[in-house]
């Protein structure tokens, strides 16, 4: 743990997730928090929370709850020392496949994003 492990409410902070969004993930198990408070609390680290940047970075792209966690669950297996070379390699394949689909979503979205510009401009041009 590289910092003091934070409750529910600064890490909502930090992500600007709901406390509910922040719970969903715990019960999907996209995310489960690495510590507990003396009270039984939940705790997480910053670890936890780089994780729910992942998974609130992948929504806006349209990934689902699957996608990401079959992703988060690659992206965990290869920090195993006792991969083979073809799990490794099977792992990465994995991953480069959903790095394409979000350079492709990212494309999709800056021509929506282009076409509401231009949008916006005619109105502004009737405007006068």
């Amino acid at each position: 743990m590289a910092g003091e492990p934070m409750q529910i409410g600064e890490v909502a902070a930090r992500t600007e997730l709901s406390l509910r969004t922040i719970r969903q993930y715990e019960d999907s198990g996209l995310v489960v928090p690495s510590a507990s408070s003396q009270g039984g609390f939940p705790l997480y680290t910053d670890a936890d929370v780089d994780r729910l940047m992942v998974i609130r970075r992948m929504k806006p792209l349209g990934f689902t709850i699957d996608e990401t966690r079959d992703l988060m669950t690659a992206v965990d297996r290869l920090t195993d020392p006792t991969l083979t070379e073809a799990e490794r390699a099977t792992l990465l394949a994995r991953i480069r496949r959903y790095e394409r689909a979000a350079t492709e979503r990212v494309a999709e979205l800056r021509a929506q994003l282009a076409r509401a510009e231009e949008f916006a401009g005619s109105l502004r041009a009737r405007l006068g």
